[in-house]
């Protein structure tokens, strides 16, 4: 049995080198993709740590007769609780006041309330659903987009599905779930930021590469949105200009992935993860 006791990066090369001659590994956010799999030649069963699984090639292993291990929304209550607590600093300047008095100033911010606004949800999966169910202290309106038909859904809670740009439209919070993969990266760009109201503000806890980095913080600086919270970037750690200039930004809240981080989530992640070596499918 061998750890990654360092917490090391492991990419290319040093990654296959650490699961070479493993008939069982685990993996959290190392990209296992078809190269790295083709020299995999003892690997028997991946298991995955987290619930994102876009750094995995599943048809690559699927190939190869390996078998995946994988719990979906695991640690959503984690997530959904951040991006709560996001929302709520956002909408009353938290983040903007704390500046303020750290800078020796002492005057009253007038913010919002979250209660009774309208909640936009992109990507109805595990996340969104334990949102609504947090979101019900709060009498907010809640529109859901996904491309999946939730009719029975939202005939149950009062939700209400409709297209992205009606969303877009209509929100004043409105928050990213949905995967990583080709039909989402960049699925918030210009024309949808252009398209919010100016005082709505735009949450993504989901993956980087979903909201386009460039587009938002130019809608911030046109004032098209008051203001956004990241969990997630594009590349991570960030390594751009535009990362830089988001994270900097006196509108926007930048955490560093740790959405899914609390010590809860991160116990029944591990736990779930274990369980993948034995419980997986071909």
């Amino acid at each position: 049995m061998t750890f990654n006791d360092e917490g090391r990066r492991l990419v290319g090369d040093d990654l296959v080198s650490f699961l070479r001659g493993h008939q069982k590994a685990i993996t959290a956010l190392e990209t296992i993709d078809q190269a790295v799999i083709r020299q995999l030649s003892d690997l028997k069963v991946l298991s995955k740590y987290g619930v994102g699984i876009d750094m995995v090639d599943t048809a690559a292993l699927h190939e190869a007769g390996i078998g995946f291990g994988w719990t979906k929304g695991v640690n959503r209550r984690s997530v959904s609780e951040l991006v709560l607590s996001a929302a709520i600093s956002l909408l009353h300047h938290v983040p903007a006041a704390v500046a303020e008095v750290q800078a020796g100033k002492w005057r009253q911010l007038n913010g919002n309330q979250l209660t009774d606004k309208t909640v936009g949800i992109v990507g109805f999966g595990h996340v969104g659903r334990d949102l609504v169910e947090l979101l019900r202290a709060f009498s907010c309106r809640i529109l859901i987009t996904d491309i999946v038909d939730m009719s029975s859904y939202v005939r149950d809670t009062g939700c209400e599905q409709v297209d992205l740009d009606v969303l877009m439209r209509t929100s004043d919070v409105i928050t990213v779930h949905t995967p990583l993969d080709k039909s989402t990266r960049g699925l918030i760009g210009a024309k949808e930021i252009a398209s919010m109201m100016s005082h709505a503000i735009l949450i993504n806890m989901a993956r980087g590469g979903i909201v386009d980095e460039a587009a938002l913080l130019e809608g911030l600086d046109a004032g098209r949105l008051a203001g956004a919270a990241l969990d997630v970037l594009e590349l991570e750690p960030p390594q751009t200009e535009c990362a830089t200039a988001l994270i900097n930004h006196p509108k926007v809240i930048v955490t560093p992935h740790m959405g899914g981080s609390a010590k809860e989530a991160v116990l029944a992640m591990g736990r779930a993860a274990i369980a993948g070596l034995d419980d997986y499918v071909l």
